[in-house]
């Protein structure tokens, strides 16, 4: 007894197992099925979390597994086996490790777990020293655990000396291991990418069956008594039987609480029935009519009131939508309950005193309008508030007929719900076939456990017990959680005939049971079980079964039922039947193909189903293919049952539409024939049936998804993971697993509570356990597998997970799990095929090809220059600086710095000067002093005080690389370069002549540098790509002049102008608009930024800024300004191509808003002097219009080259010195590294011709090649931000084939896991690529240059160095 007793509170307090989907056989089949996988060598990278998202210490994650988990494998363990899988690590093991890593250091932020012994725990225990040896004794921010599923580590080569890099690479070899199923090689549209079809396996199973045929059930016999309708019933027994009892409620000690009899209920429901219709509103104005709709609003504690209500509105012929008690204003599935009340023109809420004093209040005691819910009148329908109805007024009783009588909800598969219609007639042939098939008679004692408002519940407890004037004890929800045990006794002692339960309730009653001796359970005739069409309710049966078969109950009492909201009840299995029950053990290979094969219980993936009884009296069932027309189904194959009975559901009230499709069935022959002239109704059921009429279900239509055209319910996927529990870790029966649409195919999605005690090893465990088990018994992957903190899933009123919410709340990224993991490289089958590059057609072909089919060559070019002669080119540049007052303050400053730098410098003609200042009149005044002094100016961007680690090597390295003889800068500056903070930088004894220009002398130079040549050295302009590389251009004195010139002529900068420059002067066209000639313009990242340029327009519009005046420019190294909108010509235009296209490196021009569109903005107009043609960067030859390729530019402003210590020459001439491979060979062209194309518009510019617009897609340096195809990072990263309102910056780059996102959180570290999920379903769906890595991080982790430049670069680089202190890296498996 006390053995027992201590089991029973043990397995109580763990958060009992779920019953319902429990079965030995499936247990078995899974241990044996992760038995196999052991066998496997898979290694899945763990995600590495922040520690402060790791709730527990570091020592909690020692905790010994828990070994009363009731697996058998978890004894001994077989030397020198891994079986960490299985949890069964020994206790010594355990022990010796935690006291082992506590005392080298309790930071080890790398636990990890080695399994068993030999070289993987070798190298576990090293790669975990290594961490340790790298950190020293500093406590570690963050948490990160390798787990080796199985596998020798050693296999894998892993480096150890960066654990990111490691887990990558674990991951890659975990890739390249094959992917089932195989799939038939598909080619490529020459335009777009096509998505892989599914091709069905030739081996797959087939019905092979005959055609089935509709089987009937038994006559409805009308019986002498049988009432004309409900009403006629309880008016009946009200009169005749008034002190018969109706109901007995209980309080939550199990004490009767009160009994109605036949004569109160019907009493109290006219008085109901009067007051609805005559005490609301006015006399003239009535607020209910007879056919109107009123909602029902009764707690589960409470069925006597419910029962008065709903026969008050059948009385007063008013149609009651029973619905449940609204407990906050943001209930889970409220707001969809709401919209079934505003469509039914619900406008009165009945409801008993205590349930409207519960209701949420305003502040001034009003209920307030649920979300989404009409306006309601609440109306107390207890009896002390309603008046007596006047002596003469009698409701009026008619036969049944096809007016409707009350609708019941359904919540669909999306969280919509639903109102079904059912008509007085179909409620009493309905209440007429249970009483047939159930044998029910007068005076019957029936114990209901079920939710009396709808379903089972409703018809056997509220609606047929009265019509037989039985005798109900309701046991509330409330009393099952306290006492599971109480229906039991209940049954013996009222003696109860027939007890309604679901098998949970069977379930809970058999853990509660302690060999209680005054258990007697012979009087029972029939326990119907609610949820027998649930296929995993047979094993609470049986089990439920083997220990009470010797308290009294009977094999045959056992009944389960299956039914719907639609179709009422479907069938139930008689308690008379002398016919054994039915099972049938199913392989789930061939129910996934809908095809019936029984096969043997020793195989691991069957279902075991039990009969669900035979077909209702008066009805006609048969099966239907699900999808499609409903054509009959073979014998052999499972489909949806259909019904044909005056006993189910009219209509979806108010959508004839959804209405036609399940209430209007028509079911078909192979031959196209109808079975039968009136029509039958779906049930949501799936099923055949089987040998003598038995009706069997396999599952529902709602529990059904559709992946790789296979099915699986998602049931049978709960039971498999809930068979996995080595460690009860994640709380029963609070496990959800829907699809999501993701690619075009459904993808399974599993989400559990897990308790708060598990730790992060627990987690990984079971979850990696979960997927292999998931995978081999039912051959499909999970998408994704996200754990949630326990209590946290949304509840349906009686306590079970509300699964479209879930769904829900996992789509908009609120679920807030604090574990995931994301299969989706094992999962994705359907991707297009990787391109394969064709073999390059020749330029001169292409060429041919273009002029063949009339399409002109890309080339186009800015206003003409016009000629001056060399000479002057130099003098312009100093000339035009003289012009104006402020010009000649400039100049004087400018003549001091040359005498300065020839005095105190010594420097010669074409010596370079650093010139390291902050934006500001000093550095223009400095640039032009260096020019008047003959010396090179090279413009740096000086240290930032609060970070010289960092910035001060890259001041040092561009000083050093461009061989300057000398650092110009401010008195701050100098002294800063010289600080104790710069020695610990870098070598500060090796700067080369430091000269402060805050005090200048007062002469002036001798003279004036003129260039004798000039071609000569104007000035170098250093910048750092974005992908990393320093380079310096060299810029001539006839190219900066020409560039001027270009600049003024384009923008018209007359010496008038004011111009305002919010822009970096160190490199480039901020440059150039700083210092030597001055226009708004956003300078372009890799490709104008739409959005931004569109929002800022938006945001100034009120300031009197012109949405015109905001344009782009486009420049790059070779040639700082390719591209300004300038005053004249016609504005911007922009065109949408197809982003698949792009990727194949083709323009396909769309319509704006269509699929895959992406839009792209001109990059303002090409300067005066400017020519640009369109090149295949690979064979160099020129390409036609609006054909993408690399832009190269021939131009006066060019640079002359790049300036580096080693004069890569190879380098220089590719770039800056190009020729084209056909047509034009002689021009010298200079290559931008960026991609686009040009467009002939229908516009004319300034100069009366069509206009060409330049578009620019890309960098090439930038782009990455995956899977064949070319990715431009913006484009991904825009899809990445607009998944959620959290993410406010993004940056990928590649890594070994693998696509990493880094992604920027504002909010709470909690929300953090949410963003996996969305960002793989993003760019699955929007690009066909899998992200390998997503790693979360902090704001302002992505580093963005000055010019606003994400500088992927460097983020990949400190993301591999394990720099960034993510938040969570998740690794996609």
């Amino acid at each position: 007894m006390a053995s027992s007793a201590s089991r029973y509170h043990r397995r109580r307090s763990s958060g009992t197992r779920d019953e319902r989907y429990r079965s030995d056989v499936h247990t078995e089949a899974v241990q044996a099925a992760l038995a196999k996988h052991k066998e496997r060598k898979v290694a899945v990278p763990m995600p590495s979390k922040r520690r402060s998202l790791v709730v527990q210490t570091s020592m909690d994650a020692y905790t010994p597994p828990d070994t009363s988990s009731g697996s058998e494998e978890e004894g001994g363990q077989g030397e020198g086996t891994p079986t960490s899988s299985q949890g069964s690590i020994g206790m010594e093991h355990w022990i010796s490790r935690a006291i082992h890593q506590g005392s080298t250091t309790s930071s080890s932020s790398s636990s990890t777990q080695s399994g068993g012994s030999g070289a993987a725990g070798r190298l576990a225990d090293v790669l975990a020293q290594t961490h340790v040896g790298k950190s020293g004794n500093a406590p570690s921010t963050r948490l990160c655990v390798l787990v080796c599923i199985n596998t020798c580590v050693s296999s894998l080569g892993v480096p150890v000396s960066s654990r990111v890099s490691a887990k990558i690479q674990q991951l890659v070899n975990t890739l390249k291991q094959p992917r089932r199923p195989p799939l038939r090689e598909f080619f490529v549209d020459d335009f777009e990418e096509l998505l892989e079809v599914q091709q069905p396996d030739p081996n797959q199973p087939r019905p092979e069956g005959s055609q089935m045929v509709a089987i009937r059930g038994e006559p409805l016999g009308v019986v002498t008594n049988w009432p004309p309708s409900l009403e006629a019933a309880l008016q009946r027994w009200g009169t005749i039987s008034p002190k018969a009892p109706c109901l007995t409620t209980m309080d939550t000690n199990g004490k009767p609480l009160y009994v109605l009899t036949y004569g109160k209920l019907w009493s109290r429901s006219i008085k109901v029935a009067y007051n609805i219709l005559h005490k609301l509103g006015t006399k003239q104005e009535p607020m209910v009519r007879p056919g109107d709709r009123v909602a029902l609003v009764f707690p589960n504690n409470d069925p006597a009131a419910f029962m008065v209500a709903f026969y008050g509105c059948l009385l007063a012929e008013v149609v009651p939508v029973p619905i449940e008690v609204p407990l906050t204003r943001k209930d889970a599935g409220s707001q969809q309950i709401g919209f079934l009340l505003g469509s039914c023109g619900v406008t009165v809420a009945l409801t008993s005193d205590a349930c409207h004093k519960g209701l949420p209040k305003g502040p001034t005691g009003e209920i307030p309008q649920f979300k989404g819910w009409p306006k309601l009148l609440w109306f107390v329908t207890e009896s002390k508030h309603l008046s007596k109805p006047p002596r003469d007024w009698f409701p009026h009783i008619k036969d049944a007929n096809n007016d409707t009588a009350y609708i019941e909800y359904k919540t669909c598969k999306d969280g919509s719900v639903l109102g079904v219609t059912v008509t007085r007639i179909a409620l009493l042939t309905h209440c007429q076939a249970l009483t047939q098939s159930c044998g029910y008679t007068e005076a019957e004692i029936i114990v209901n456990v079920l939710d009396f408002k709808k379903d089972v519940g409703l018809w056997h407890g509220i609606l047929t017990s009265v019509m037989n004037m039985m005798h109900v004890i309701s046991i509330p929800y409330s009393l099952m959680k306290v006492n599971p045990l109480s229906w039991i006794q209940k049954v013996c002692q009222y003696k109860g005939k027939v007890a309604c339960v679901k098998s949970r309730d069977m379930h809970w009653a058999l853990v509660a049971h302690r060999d209680q001796r005054d258990v007697n359970l012979n009087s029972l005739r029939m326990l119907v079980v609610a949820d027998g069409s649930n296929p995993w309710s047979i094993s609470s049966c049986d089990a439920f079964l083997n220990v009470f078969q010797s308290k009294g109950l009977r094999p045959e009492v056992i009944c389960p039922c299956a039914s719907s909201a639609e179709a009422l009840t479907v069938a139930i299995r008689r308690w008379e039947d002398n016919q054994p029950p039915g099972r049938g053990v199913l392989s789930m290979q061939g129910l996934s193909y809908s095809v019936i094969r029984v096969d043997s219980e020793e195989r691991l993936s069957v279902l075991t189903v039990q009969d669900v009884g035979t077909v209702m009296p008066g009805a006609l069932m048969c099966v239907v293919k699900p999808e499609g027309v409903p054509q009959l189904c073979r014998t052999d194959e499972i489909g949806e049952l259909c019904v044909c009975s005056i006993a189910t559901g009219m209509s979806y009230y108010g959508l004839s539409g959804m209405t036609k499709n399940t209430f209007e069935v028509f079911p078909m022959t192979s031959s196209g024939a109808p079975i039968s002239e009136y029509p039958f109704t779906r049930t949501g059921l799936l099923g055949f049936i089987g040998p003598g009429g038995l009706v069997f279900v396999s599952g529902k239509m709602d529990g059904l998804m559709v992946v790789s055209g296979r099915r699986h319910n998602a049931d049978d996927i709960v039971a498999t993971a809930l068979a996995v529990e080595p460690m009860k870790f994640v709380y029963r029966g609070r496990i959800a697993v829907f699809s999501v649409t993701v690619l075009h195919d459904e993808r399974i999605v599993v989400v559990a509570e897990q308790r708060p005690d598990s730790t992060e090893e627990d987690s990984f465990q079971w979850m990696s356990r979960v997927l292999q088990a998931i995978d081999s018994i039912h051959n499909v992957g999970v998408f994704c597998l996200a754990l949630v903190p326990a209590n946290t899933l949304p509840k349906t009123p009686l306590g079970g997970i509300h699964l479209s919410e879930t769904k829900q709340l996992f789509l908009e990224g609120s679920l807030h799990p604090c574990n995931v993991l994301m299969c989706p490289h094992t999962c994705v089958t359907n991707l297009p095929k990787p391109r394969q590059k064709q073999p390059e057609i020749g330029p001169a072909s292409v060429m041919v090809g273009n002029l063949v089919s009339g399409k002109r060559i890309a080339q186009a070019s800015g206003r003409d220059l016009g000629q001056i002669e060399d000479n002057d080119q130099a003098r312009k540049v100093c000339g035009t600086v003289l012009s104006s007052l402020t010009c000649l303050q400039l100049h004087k400053r400018a003549e001091k710095i040359a005498a300065m730098l020839m005095e105190r410098g010594h420097l010669q003609d074409g010596d370079h000067v650093a010139l390291v200042y902050p934006p500001g009149i000093d550095l223009v005044a400095a640039f032009y002093g260096c020019l008047y002094a003959g010396c090179v100016p090279i413009t740096v961007r000086p240290p930032h005080p609060q970070n010289i680690a960092t910035t001060l090597p890259t001041v040092k390295m561009i000083v050093e690389v461009s061989r300057s003889a000398c650092v110009m800068t401010s008195q701050v500056i100098s002294k800063l370069l010289k600080s104790k903070e710069a020695s610990a930088a870098v070598d500060v004894r090796s700067w080369p002549l430091v000269l402060d220009t805050d005090d200048l002398p007062k002469k002036k130079p001798p003279q004036l540098y003129k260039p004798s040549n000039p071609d000569t050295l104007a000035y170098l302009d250093f910048s750092v790509s974005t992908t990393g590389m320093l380079a310096g251009v060299k810029m001539s004195h006839t190219a900066t002049s020409a560039f001027c010139r270009s600049i003024k002529l384009q923008c018209e900068l007359y010496p008038s102008r004011e111009v305002a420059i919010c822009l970096d002067p160190y490199c480039g066209l901020g440059f150039v608009l700083w210092c030597l000639c001055r226009t708004c313009v956003v300078v372009a990242e890799e490709r104008p930024r739409i959005a931004l340029t569109q929002s800022f327009s938006k945001l100034f519009k009120d300031l009197g800024l012109h949405p015109r005046a905001v344009s782009t420019s486009f420049g790059c190294r070779v040639n700082l300004a390719i591209c300004l909108q300038g005053t004249s010509g016609p504005d911007p235009t922009t065109v949408y191509v197809d982003m698949r296209a792009l990727r194949h490196d083709r323009v396909r021009l769309v319509e704006r808003g269509s699929p895959h569109s992406l839009p792209l903005m001109e990059s303002g107009k090409i300067l005066p002097g400017v020519r640009i043609i369109i090149a295949n960067p690979e064979t160099k030859g020129p390409l036609g219009d609006s054909h993408l390729g690399e832009i190269w530019v021939h131009c006066t402003h060019n640079g002359s080259g790049y300036f580096t210590v080693y004069g890569d020459e190879a380098l220089q001439s590719d770039h800056f010195n190009s020729h084209l491979s056909f047509g034009d060979t002689q021009t010298v062209w200079a290559r931008t590294g960026y991609l686009g194309f040009l467009r002939r518009t229908e516009l004319t510019d300034a100069s009366g011709e069509r206009h060409d617009a330049l578009y620019v897609v890309g960098a090439l340096d930038e782009a990455m090649e995956l899977r064949g195809m070319r990715y431009h990072p913006i484009d991904i990263e825009t899809s990445v931000i607009r998944t959620h309102k959290s993410i406010m910056e993004c940056a990928v780059f590649p890594w070994t084939n693998l696509l990493v996102v880094v992604v920027e959180l504002e909010g709470s570290e909690q929300e953090a896991l949410d963003l996996v999920p969305l960002v793989t379903n993003a760019v699955l769906e929007e690009h066909y690529l899998i992200v390998g890595v997503v790693v979360v991080v902090d704001i302002g982790v992505i580093p963005i240059n000055s010019r606003g430049e994400k500088q992927r670069m460097h983020l990949r680089d400190g993301f591999l160095a394990d720099q960034l202190d993510p938040i969570y890296v998740a690794y996609n498996m």
